[in-house]
């Protein structure tokens, strides 16, 4: 393990690890069927720290913003309450499912065709992270 300790006995120091083995450690992660948390056990590594590692390079790849950004816990506890109207059910003859959103004088309208609401659901569950 590439690490540096501080060796102070009887006191419990963070580890610093190098960008190379963080980079060995990421790159093992993206092998096909392996997960984060069998590869931090066998680099005696938090799961959650190496997910942070891994979470800020595909990050950093992309482009973004490398800090994290706000759960949505966070952002609702910020947020005002928002009202939403609720329709009726859809009935057998509804071919579309119709998807509104207020906020202020702003409105917007999604339509999608019944026949994909996997895909409309999992596009609204992405947009609403």
């Amino acid at each position: 393990m590439d690490t540096f300790e501080n060796a102070l006995p009887g006191r419990r120091r963070r580890r610093k690890h190098s960008a190379e083995f963080k980079a060995q450690v990421i790159a093992a992660c993206r092998t096909p069927g392996v997960s984060i948390a069998a590869v931090a056990l066998e680099h005696r590594l938090n799961a959650n720290l190496l997910r942070r590692w891994v979470v800020t390079e595909e990050r950093a790849r992309a482009g973004g913003s490398i800090e994290p950004r706000a759960t949505p816990a966070r952002a609702v506890a910020n947020a005002a309450f928002v009202p939403v109207e609720v329709q009726t059910p859809m009935t057998a003859t509804t071919q579309e499912i119709v998807i509104e959103l207020r906020r202020g004088a702003t409105a917007i309208k999604v339509t999608w065709p019944l026949s994909a609401a996997t895909a409309c659901a999992s596009w609204l569950g992405q947009w609403l992270r």
